[in-house]
């Protein structure tokens, strides 16, 4: 296997920090993210003990707690292996990225480190993460959601490990869309088996859409929100962005079912269905009828809409009436330098386990990886209403981005191709297949690029 150079990190560092959809990791001030210790190099103390070390970026206070409370109990109760965490702070956007890019290259990285979904198969790719499958045994393992597993899986080896999820379905607002006519006890009564078509949701659009509204929202941001978001439609439509290995492109995201999809995605914009620069919280401040959103959304309206709504699951292609939904969130790896793996794949374990990975979900306010976990007190708010349906997705439907260590390529070019098609839809108000067809081989020709150059066998 090839070896891509370590400066590529900054790309990657680009890649995470535009990972908006899978909810990130909340803001914390430095004093808060130093409560919970230091990172230090040394791997054993004076009196024998394992000295492991963390980083993570810094989160919400209910996080912050979470930790320094994990922390003490596991310290206590494990005196022969010592864990600390330096919570980074990412006021400065790159900060946490551009840390780990400095430590690769010094050989100084903590014993654990977070990554996001997308970038595990990055940092197995290029060895600076290691296999931690032996510390989970068939049947732990079982217990996670297949679409965590699988993220976190390279070439058949566990790299990483998650206590949290993230996923995407269709929000709508009750009220704006009665009063267009729209059946809106239908949409309640459909299932994760039986869920809105894309026509179904381009009629809803068409219906909604006037001089003050439009009938739903689309696009969560233009760089890695497109990719995450808006790949299930293209595996609903028969084609995935890249071969299942992650090695080829050409044929998947430049196939005649992709263009049908960007198709499909260009004209909401081109007829006006869907704005190109919604305004910030478009759905909650009623400006569109429908909207794709995350799973974090849930709190966000219980907290601040003065509207009914509702949540329905990610729609389907009308060809396929296939269900998928997205999915991926931040992860644990043990780093190529640490010095007893043993030691922190047994902490790993136990990070993640039923009870902690529960009571993590619940202060992070995401849905928990562990089937388990949803019979503690912590995740009860997840057994009924809008929590209930993205656990049944993520059960059921979710798929993980593409596993290649040439991920971060492929969802620059991807964003950036497909903001230029909605651009060219938003301004001709027409969708123009060749254009479309241009754009997606691009994406295909920056994959392959990078891909056959740094891990072609």
């Amino acid at each position: 296997m090839k070896m891509k150079k370590v400066s590529s990190m900054l790309l990657v560092a680009a890649m995470a920090l535009s990972l908006t959809a899978c909810g990130g990791s909340g803001g914390g001030s430095t004093d808060e993210a130093n409560a919970t210790g230091e990172a230090s190099n040394e791997t054993a103390s004076s009196d024998g003990a394992v000295n492991l070390t963390i980083w993570s970026p810094t989160d919400k206070e209910a996080v912050e707690a979470w930790w320094t409370e994990k922390l003490a109990q596991w310290n206590e109760e494990h005196p022969e292996i010592q864990v600390s965490r330096e919570a980074i702070d990412r006021s400065d956007s790159y900060a946490y990225e551009n840390k780990i890019t400095t430590a690769v290259t010094s050989n100084d990285l903590p014993d654990i480190f977070y990554v996001d979904g997308p970038t595990v198969s990055y940092y197995a790719a290029n060895n600076i993460i290691v296999p931690i499958s032996d510390y989970f045994s068939e049947e732990d393992l079982s217990d996670f959601v297949d679409s965590t597993v699988a993220q976190c899986t390279y070439n058949g080896e566990l790299y990483a490990i998650s206590s949290t999820e993230s996923s995407v379905a269709l929000y709508y607002n009750k009220n704006y869309l009665t009063d267009c006519g729209v059946d809106v006890a239908d949409i309640d009564s459909r299932t994760i088996d039986n869920p809105l078509t894309w026509s179904e949701l381009a009629e809803i659009a068409q219906k909604c859409t006037t001089d003050s509204y439009v009938g739903t929202h689309i696009i969560m941001d233009h760089g890695e929100g497109l990719s995450y978001a808006l790949e299930p439609m293209f595996i609903s439509n028969g084609k995935d962005f890249i071969s299942d290995d992650g090695a080829v492109a050409e044929g998947y995201i430049n196939s005649k079912e992709s263009v049908e999809t960007a198709e499909y995605l260009a004209n909401m914009i081109a007829n006006g269905y869907a704005n190109i620069d919604p305004i910030q919280d478009e759905f909650l401040n009623g400006a569109c009828a429908t909207m794709l959103g995350g799973s974090w959304d849930v709190s966000i309206l219980e907290g601040s809409a003065e509207f009914d709504w509702g949540v329905t699951y990610y729609p389907v292609s009308d060809t396929t009436k296939k269900a998928v939904s997205p999915c991926g969130d931040w992860s644990a790896a043990v780093s190529k330098d640490c010095q007893n793996v043993d030691a922190a794949g047994e902490f790993l374990k136990w990070l993640t386990n039923t009870e902690n990975t529960a009571t993590y979900a619940a202060a992070i306010a995401k849905p928990a990886t562990r089937n388990s976990s949803y019979q503690e007190e912590a995740m009860a708010e997840y057994q009924s209403g809008p929590r209930a349906m993205f656990v049944e997705q993520l059960q059921n439907t979710a798929v993980p981005r593409p596993r290649t260590p040439s991920y971060s390529v492929f969802s620059t070019k991807y964003a950036e191709a497909m903001t230029n098609i909605f651009s060219e839809a938003a301004s001709s108000h027409s969708v123009d297949t060749a254009y479309i067809q241009s754009e997606l081989d691009g994406v295909v020709a920056a994959f392959q690029e990078d891909y056959d150059m740094y891990y072609a066998n």
